[in-house]
C-alpha cells in the first residue's frame, strides 16, 4: 500500500519539459501494478522521482505499507539507496565500463546471497548469455533487460518504471512486454508503470491513474479508467489495442496455427466450456508455456448473429460493455468468457448493429491478425 499527499514546486533545473505547474498529489495505491498516464510534462516522472526519492525538495508524505520515506512535519526524509525501491528509466542507464554480469550485480556488492539472487533474476529475465557482453554491444531490448534484473536483483519493496518501453521500436516493444508481465506474476514486487499506451496498461495493470498538469484526473480499476472517452480528454497520444496473455495448449504445425487459453477465461459455452483462440503457429512456440499477442482494434469484426461459413477461426459470443467515442470513430467494449475486446467501427456501424450496452454480439477474429509479442 502506497499512501501519498504531497506538494513539488516547479524547479526550472530538472522538471518536466520545463512545465511550471505545482504538482500536487493525494491518494492511496494498493493495486499489485499501477499505470500512470499523462500527456508529456504532466508529472508522472516527477511522482516517480519524489517516491524514489530523487526529488527532495517535495513537501507532504509519502509512506510504503508502514514505512514513512518523506514526512515533512517529522522533518524526515529518506535517502534513495535506503528506500529499497527500484527504479527503472526511460534509457538503461548502464555502467560502460562494466560487463552484463557486474552491471546486474552491481547493488548487491558483498550481500548475502548475491549469487544466488544473480541467478534467479536472470534466468527470469533470459540474460544469462549476456553476462560477460558490455552495454555497447546489446540491443535495446537486451539493454532494457539488463536495466530491469539490476532493479530487480536487490529484491525491492516497490519497483517504479518510467516507460521503459518508450525508446524502442515496435518490435522490441513487443518482446519486452511479456518479460515485464512475467516479472508481474513471478517476481510479485508492486509495480508503478508510466506508459502511454493504453494497450500495454491494460495487459500489466489492475489500477490506472490519469495525470494531467500535475493534477490526479482519474484513478480507479484499469479498465474502468482506460477507456477512449477519459484517455481522449486527458490523454490524446494514447493508443489503444487488444493485449490477450494465455498458454498454449495445441500446436498444428500441418496449418501453421496453435490453440492459446486465455489467461482470466472463465467457462464458456463452446463445446469444451473452456474459450480458446487460434492463433498463428511459430518454431519455438511449446504447450504448456506461456505466449502473448496483439490485435488491433480494427481487426476484430462485429456481427449481429453467428456467422456461417467464414474463413475467421475465431468466433466468439460476446456481450456488450459499452460504447465510447474515438474521434470520428467509435470504440465498443465486448466481454466474451472474461476476456474484454475493445472494437473500433464507424458511427454507421453502431447504428446499423444497434450497438448498445447488454446487448448480445458475436466477434469475429482472423488468425493472421494475432500479433505474437514475444516470448516468455
Amino acid at each position: 500500500m502506497i499512501h501519498l499527499g504531497f506538494r513539488l514546486a516547479p524547479n526550472s533545473r530538472n522538471d518536466e519539459a520545463g512545465s511550471s505547474f505545482t504538482l500536487e498529489v493525494a491518494m492511496t495505491l494498493g493495486a499489485r501494478v499501477t499505470a500512470i498516464l499523462g500527456p508529456s510534462g504532466a508529472g508522472k516522472t516527477s511522482l516517480l522521482e519524489v517516491i524514489a526519492g530523487l526529488r527532495r525538495n517535495a513537501v507532504g508524505r509519502v509512506v510504503l505499507d508502514e514505512t514513512s520515506f518523506l514526512d515533512s512535519r517529522e522533518r524526515l526524509c529518506v535517502p534513495p539507496e535506503r528506500r529499497g525501491i527500484g527504479y527503472v528509466p526511460q534509457e538503461p542507464a548502464l555502467f560502460p565500463h562494466l560487463d552484463v554480469g557486474k552491471n546486474v550485480g552491481y547493488g548487491l556488492r558483498a550481500a548475502v546471497g548475491a549469487d544466488r539472487l544473480i541467478d534467479e533474476t536472470t534466468a527470469l529475465l533470459e540474460i544469462r548469455p549476456l553476462m560477460r557482453r558490455f552495454p555497447r554491444t546489446l540491443s535495446g531490448g537486451e539493454a532494457q533487460r539488463v536495466a530491469l534484473a539490476r532493479a530487480l536483483v536487490t529484491k525491492p519493496r516497490l519497483l517504479l518504471l518510467d516507460e521503459p518501453l518508450a525508446a524502442l521500436d515496435s518490435e522490441l516493444k513487443g518482446r519486452i512486454l511479456p518479460y515485464l508481465m512475467r516479472v508481474r506474476d513471478e517476481a510479485k514486487i508492486p509495480m508503478l508503470y508510466v506508459t502511454h499506451h493504453a494497450g500495454e496498461a491494460l495487459a500489466l495493470a489492475d489500477e490506472a491513474v490519469l495525470l494531467r498538469a500535475g493534477r490526479v484526473e482519474a484513478k480507479g480499476p484499469a479498465r474502468e479508467i482506460l477507456t477512449p472517452r477519459l484517455l481522449a480528454a486527458v490523454h490524446g497520444d494514447a493508443t489503444l489495442e487488444n493485449i490477450v496473455d494465455g498458454v498454449v495448449l495445441e500446436i498444428h504445425p500441418e496449418a501453421g496455427t496453435a490453440v492459446l487459453s486465455p489467461t482470466g477465461a472463465t467457462p464458456s459455452d463452446s463445446p469444451t466450456g473452456e474459450l480458446t483462440l487460434t492463433v498463428p503457429g511459430a518454431p519455438d512456440l511449446k504447450v504448456g508455456r506461456r505466449a502473448t499477442y496483439r490485435i488491433a482494434s480494427e481487426d476484430i469484426l462485429l456481427l449481429r448473429s453467428k456467422p456461417d461459413g467464414i474463413s475467421a477461426r475465431n468466433v466468439l459470443r460476446g456481450m456488450v460493455l459499452d460504447t465510447d467515442a474515438a474521434g470520428h470513430d467509435a470504440v465498443v467494449r465486448v466481454e466474451t468468457s472474461g476476456i474484454e475486446w475493445r472494437i473500433r467501427v464507424t458511427p454507421a456501424a453502431v447504428r446499423e448493429l444497434e450497438i448498445e450496452t447488454g446487448r448480445e454480439l458475436w466477434l469475429a477474429i482472423k488468425t493472421h491478425t494475432f500479433e505474437r509479442l514475444g516470448f516468455a
